[in-house]
């Protein structure tokens, strides 16, 4: 028999808040600068997901730290101009925490712009605890950052639920036993995200509100 669904992880970036544009304008201001006219926004498209060191070894092993660094100053700079939260995602949120769902964050982003978003979005209490990449040896799609959100709700995978936008959320949660949902607005695209084979597939952020019903019914 199913566990009904107690507890709530979320990705961050492309999930909650809507990062996209910041994150590709980013990607290509660096990118311009070292590589010109080499990455376009179909190649950029393929960085949201992965954690910053992930897509510069790939692209630069040498310069992996110098591209980060560009990367991080640059992104922040432009934070908050360029973000945008997406339709009902607050209301949401506080709607689920008060039917008693534990909540975390499970980001390949690092903590303290985690945190930052979180405070412009007001919404900084509604989560249990934020897993990002300062607190683990290998993030998504990785079991570890998952696992250890588990283990600091005190939540088993039987009762849990991955939430995100990227390949990177689905095979994350699969590696680690929890059921997994794909969110339609990712950037990638529904069928991107299908292909992955996600247990559910949101439309609208405000589909957990009948999922959770569901599976505690």
């Amino acid at each position: 028999m199913t566990k009904n669904i107690t507890t709530l992880l979320f990705d961050f970036d492309g999930t909650l808040l809507n990062t996209n544009e910041l994150i590709i304008h980013t990607f290509s201001t660096v990118l311009d600068k070292h590589f010109p006219n080499s990455y376009g926004r179909e190649d950029i498209l393929q960085f949201i997901g992965p954690s910053l060191k992930q897509t510069f070894e790939t692209i630069a092993p040498s310069r992996t730290e110098e591209l980060i660094k560009e990367y991080r100053e640059l992104n922040l700079a432009l934070h908050d101009e360029m973000v945008s939260v997406y339709d009902g995602v607050e209301e949401t949120l506080y709607l689920l925490k008060n039917r008693g769902l534990k909540m975390a964050i499970v980001s390949t982003k690092k903590r303290d712009t985690i945190l930052h978003g979180l405070r412009l979005m007001g919404v900084s209490e509604l989560f249990d605890t934020v897993i990002s990449l300062d607190d683990v040896e290998n993030p998504k799609p990785d079991p570890e950052p998952i696992l250890k959100a588990l283990k600091e709700l005190s939540s088993s995978t039987g009762e849990s639920l991955m939430i995100g936008d990227n390949s990177h959320d689905i095979e994350g949660g699969k590696n680690a036993g929890v059921r997994t949902a794909g969110v339609a607005w990712s950037a990638k695209g529904e069928d991107f995200l299908a292909s992955f084979n996600p247990d559910f597939m949101l439309q609208h952020i405000s589909d957990l509100l009948e999922l959770v019903k569901e599976e505690s019914a």
